[in-house]
Formats: C-alpha cells, sequence, structure tokens
C-alpha cells in the first residue's frame, strides 16, 4: 500500500469515527506528555504538554460560534478557547499519525489522547483558536505569561505547508523531532515574526516545534496533499524542591516542611516535609506550571517539632538540566528565597540543605547508693572561659535526681566549652566519686569527645552533643579538706585604712579545714602541716586562733601545746618532726606550721563540721 493510500485509508477511518462521536460541546479535557523522550527527542521533552483533541466535535468547530474547548492544566490552571474549523475534513487522532511522523516515533514517545488535529481529507484546513484565556489555581493572582507550542504533526512533504499566524509574541525555535531515517527537515521562515511557515520537501522529514508568548488567538492553515496534521501544546517548566540534613537533628522530633509558594497570594503550589530520623532526602515538593509565576522558596518546622527553625542553618542550591538563562542560587544561606519566574522548559531542582548550629546539654546522674546525704545537690555548669552558657543545680533526696539536665544551649562552633559541676550550698563533691560519658547524635562527626569531669570538646556545624556526670557516693569514712584564705589587715602606706597586699603588709591567714565524711576522725590525729607561701613570713608574732566552725567540729585546741613549726626543707610527717621555735616576730626561717588539735573530729550529716586556724604573718 502506497504512502498516499495509507492516508485515505486513515482519512476514511477517522471520518467514520467523527460520525460515531456525534455533535455537541467538547467536555473538559486535559493535556498529555510523552513518556519517553524517543531517539531524537529533545532533553527536555518532559516540558510540553500537548493538548488531546479527543472532544473534539466537527459540527461545533465548523459552527459560526466554534467548540468551545477547556483544559485543566497539570499545575492546576484552566485554559479555554474557541476553535474554529473550515475547509477539508478534519478531526483528532492519535500520535504518531502515522508509521512516517516524526512525533510519536523517534521523539515524544508515548502521548496519550489524541493531541493530532488530523485531516480526514486532502485539500487546506484552517484551524482558529481564539479568546485563549489562563485562569490560575487558587491562591494566584494572575497569569503574566505562558508559551503556546505548535508543531508538525504528521510530516509535510511535497506540496504540504503549515502556516501558524500569532498575535502573542513572535515565534521562537523551541525544539526539533527528528526523521524516522535521514536527516531532512522541511523547510521553514518566519522566526521571529507573528507568522511561521513550513514548506514541504520530498523524503522522510523531521518535526518543527515554535513557540508564541501569551497569544489569545491564533490561526493555522493546513495544506495536505495526501493529509496533514498539526498538534498544540503549553510549554511547561517544573521545579522540584527537597531538603536533606547534615549532621544531626536538634531533637529527634524536629522535623520540616518545604513548600513552593507563588510570591503573589502566597498560596503554597507544591509541599514536601521529612520524616523519620535520617538525613534525607525526602519526598521532593514538585510543581509544573504552564504560567511564568515569580516562586518563593521557603520552608518551616513541622508539627511536633521541638527546636525552631533558627537552631538550624539552612542553604539552599539549584540546578538545571537544561541550558537556561533562569538564575540559580548556589549555596544561599536562607529559609525564605524569592526565586522568580521559571522559563519555559526549565527542569530545575533545588535542595535546601539545614546543618545544626552546635548544641550541648549536661546531665546529672547517680551512681549507687544515691546521695550522701539527702541534703547534697549539684550545679551542672556548661562553660566558655569564665561565662556559663548553660547551668541547672539538681533537687530531689536519696537517688533521685530532679531538674538534672541544663538546657540544651547553642554554641558557636569552633569554640572551646568545658563541662563541670560544684557543689551546691554545703555539698561536697569530695564525698564522690565522678565520671563523665558523652555522645553525639552526628555519628558521623569527627568531633572529639571529652571523658572525664571537666573535660573540653570544640563542637562543629552539625554537633549535637549530649554529656552525663554519674556521681557515685565513697566508702563511708571521715574526709578533710582545706581552704586557705588571706586578709590584708594593714600595709606601710595606708596603715589600716584600706591596705593592699603589698610588701611589708600584716595580713590574717587563716586555714579552714572542713570533714566532709560521714565518720569521725580517730582521737587526735587531726594533723595539719602546712607549706607557708614563699612571700610569707610567721613568727613569733603569729598569735594563732582557733574558732570553731558551725556546726562545731568537736576539737580542742591549745596554742601552747598544739602549734609547732618546722624550718626543714620538706615537710615533716609527723606533729614530733616540727623542731623549730622562731626567733622573731617574722621570722624568715620558718616554712611549715604543724597544727595537732585534741579530740575527736565529728563526721558530718549533711553540713560538714569544721574549725579554722589563723596566724597574723608578713609579706614580703
Amino acid at each position: 500500500m502506497s504512502r498516499g493510500q495509507l492516508r485515505q485509508f486513515a482519512a476514511l477511518f477517522l471520518a467514520l469515527l467523527m460520525l460515531t462521536l456525534g455533535a455537541g460541546r467538547a467536555e473538559a479535557a486535559s493535556c498529555f506528555y510523552a513518556t519517553s523522550q524517543g531517539s531524537t527527542g529533545p532533553a527536555n521533552w518532559n516540558s510540553y504538554c500537548w493538548l488531546d483533541f479527543s472532544g473534539y466535535n466537527d459540527t461545533a468547530a465548523r459552527s459560526t460560534a466554534g467548540q468551545a474547548m477547556s483544559y485543566t492544566l497539570p499545575d492546576g490552571t484552566v485554559m479555554t478557547f474557541t476553535l474554529n474549523i473550515s475547509g477539508a475534513g478534519i478531526t483528532g487522532a492519535a500520535a504518531p499519525s502515522w508509521g512516517g511522523a516524526a512525533v510519536g516515533n523517534t521523539a515524544f514517545v508515548g502521548i496519550g489522547g489524541r493531541p493530532i488535529l488530523y485531516q480526514t481529507a486532502a485539500g487546506t484546513t484552517t484551524a482558529t483558536i481564539s479568546n485563549i484565556v489562563l485562569t490560575p489555581p487558587a491562591g494566584v493572582s494572575q497569569i503574566t505569561s505562558y508559551m503556546f507550542v505548535a508543531a508538525d504533526g504528521e510530516s509535510s512533504n511535497e506540496t504540504e505547508s503549515l502556516r501558524f499566524q500569532t498575535n502573542g509574541g513572535n515565534w521562537v525555535a523551541l525544539d526539533n523531532a527528528g526523521p524516522i531515517s535521514g536527516s531532512t527537515y522541511p523547510t521553514s521562515s518566519g522566526l521571529g515574526t507573528s507568522t511561521f511557515n513550513v514548506t514541504g520537501v520530498p523524503g522522510t522529514v523531521g518535526a518543527n516545534i515554535v513557540g508564541s508568548s501569551t497569544p489569545t488567538s491564533l490561526t493555522t492553515t493546513i495544506v495536505g496533499g495526501g493529509l496533514q496534521g498539526v498538534m498544540f501544546a503549553v510549554r511547561f517548566a517544573s521545579i522540584r524542591l527537597n531538603l536533606q540534613l547534615t549532621g544531626a537533628r536538634a531533637a529527634a522530633a524536629d522535623q520540616f516542611t518545604f513548600n513552593i509558594a507563588a510570591t503573589s497570594g502566597g498560596a503554597t503550589l507544591a509541599s514536601g516535609t521529612s520524616s523519620g530520623t535520617g538525613n534525607g532526602p525526602f519526598s521532593a515538593a514538585t510543581l509544573t506550571t504552564a504560567s511564568a509565576l515569580p516562586l518563593t522558596l521557603t520552608q518551616s518546622m513541622a508539627a511536633g517539632s521541638v527546636n525552631p527553625l533558627t537552631d538550624y542553618r539552612a542553604s539552599l542550591t539549584c540546578t538545571n538540566s537544561v541550558s537556561s538563562s533562569t538564575p540559580l542560587p548556589s549555596g544561599v544561606v536562607t529559609t525564605n528565597y524569592s526565586f522568580g519566574a521559571l522559563q519555559f522548559g526549565d527542569l530545575v531542582t533545588c535542595t535546601f540543605t539545614n546543618t545544626v548550629f552546635p548544641h550541648l546539654q549536661l546531665t546529672k546522674a547517680l551512681g549507687s547508693g544515691g546521695r550522701r546525704f539527702n541534703t547534697d545537690q549539684f550545679i551542672m555548669r556548661i562553660s566558655q572561659g569564665s561565662t556559663t552558657v548553660a547551668t541547672t543545680t539538681t533537687t530531689g533526696t536519696s537517688a533521685t535526681v530532679t531538674n538534672g539536665t541544663t538546657p540544651q544551649v547553642i554554641v558557636s562552633a569552633g569554640t572551646v566549652y568545658a563541662f563541670t559541676e560544684v557543689g551546691s550550698g554545703s555539698t561536697s563533691l569530695t564525698q564522690y566519686t565522678a565520671t563523665m560519658t558523652c555522645t553525639n547524635a552526628f555519628t558521623g562527626s569527627s568531633t572529639t569527645l571529652p571523658n572525664a569531669v571537666g573535660g573540653t570538646v570544640t563542637p562543629q556545624m552539625g554537633d549535637v552533643i549530649s554529656c552525663t556526670i554519674t556521681n557515685t557516693r565513697r566508702t563511708a569514712n571521715a574526709t578533710l579538706t582545706l581552704v586557705k584564705t588571706s586578709t590584708v589587715l594593714s600595709d606601710p602606706i595606708n596603715g589600716s585604712t584600706n591596705p593592699k597586699m603589698i610588701p611589708g603588709s600584716i595580713v590574717q591567714y587563716s586555714i579552714l579545714v572542713s570533714n566532709t565524711g560521714p565518720s569521725a576522725v580517730d582521737n587526735n590525729t587531726v594533723l595539719l602541716i602546712d607549706s607557708l607561701p614563699s612571700q610569707m613570713r610567721v613568727g613569733t608574732a603569729a598569735t594563732p586562733t582557733f574558732t570553731q566552725g558551725t556546726p562545731t567540729s568537736a576539737l580542742t585546741f591549745n596554742a601552747t601545746n598544739d602549734i609547732r613549726y618546722s624550718n626543714a626543707a620538706s615537710a615533716p610527717t609527723t606533729f614530733a618532726g616540727c623542731t623549730y621555735t622562731p626567733t622573731v616576730a617574722y621570722d624568715a626561717a620558718v616554712r611549715f606550721i604543724c597544727v595537732n588539735p585534741k579530740g575527736t573530729m565529728a563526721g558530718s550529716s549533711g553540713t560538714p563540721p569544721s574549725f579554722t586556724i589563723s596566724f597574723r604573718a608578713q609579706m614580703q
């Protein structure tokens, strides 16, 4: 069967089909994407949505009023227009229209419906599309531009031709569909003008695809030697927005919503939300749009999140699969980006990358046996130098710890922080052994974690570090602690009025001794051998005083028998080893003070018993 016979057979079949369809107004229709690029299709083949003419009604289209067509486009836009037909018979046909056509065979394969207005008889057919109106989806105030596409739906050979006339933007070349064999294309003219012409040539030919921006009417003249056909599409652009995380979440419950919104009106056009505890990427928000809408890309915390979005640094990077002049952000730190309008044919992919700012937290735990005393409480601190950035003071009794975790605090990457604790009130940490363990929710982090109380960490972006100090009480023994203080009494310049600690000043040198343990000290065994500071002199003017604390130590002190001195190079090991007698008021030979109060020092019941021994000394 010859090519002409094939066309005539197709014409008969389509005419019979039209009789079956009957007259009437077209139902609301849609447009269809190809399902594959084909061997010669353009890279952005999936940015064309081809209008379906399955609802074509020849009687209505040839009437004076024409056939009212309505299409709901993939982005929710509704496009309406009136179709008027005159001349040789025509109807809607599937792609490919025949075996030699480019569209449907080598390019834009698998278009659904009947995307081709295809002649049913040779001759000239005029198709006028008028009153094109695009109504935007809800929440979008207006559509400022769109791209209407015209293409050869069959193949232009010998005496065949196509003419497309627009009242919109001048015709521009968009793409081509390659011939089923060879490399021949029909002759064309009129790019950059309102009229684009296709003139057939012998042989198997490819198809031209052209576009006009924002027309309201289009007149197409179809001249078929055998049969000829045309296709129309709305050129789309698409944008996909996703999100991924680097490092950890500040809290496991934190989730993120990312949106593609219309800049005008703020309507959300596509949206996605992270899920689970992984770092993504997650299911993308995808928008395919027929109109050049200015878009804004945003993100926010999803419902149920613990931390605010400001706990994360968000950066946005976009890429385009096609060559385009659309400006693309790269590493822009933002959670709200005015993207502008896509160009028709854009295939843009954008990703928000969220990295949590470093977070630190410190928790108190008690080991076996709980507290030494029910009144024992602990002050937990995270510090940067001398500045406390997070703190809490525990409450509770026995083994129960309440208020034991500091707030989770945002800190600066690359800065050193320390985890420490002190006893609250009369609590003595000497009654406990303390260990510290730390974990980082960012399992891939290279940050070195501390492993002892007082240890430091230098966090990096993405770190979420939690440390726990566990205090386990020691065996119930007596535990003596010392605290030394000096108070200036007078100096050679100011006397006793606002004296300064300068050479020649007289100071009150005091040593506070406390028993923080629950057990009493054995009788007469408290022995204090104190190494004097090198710049301090003590002698016959020492006039030692012994003061009981509250609670009392229960010890007694006799200044004649219970205090001695030593001028030895190293500290004596017994009270009897302290044998030096000072010779002057402030004797430079005295190196050690030895104190041995008598009796049994009481054990602590929560507030440590104590005493203070004080001496008068001179600064050198």
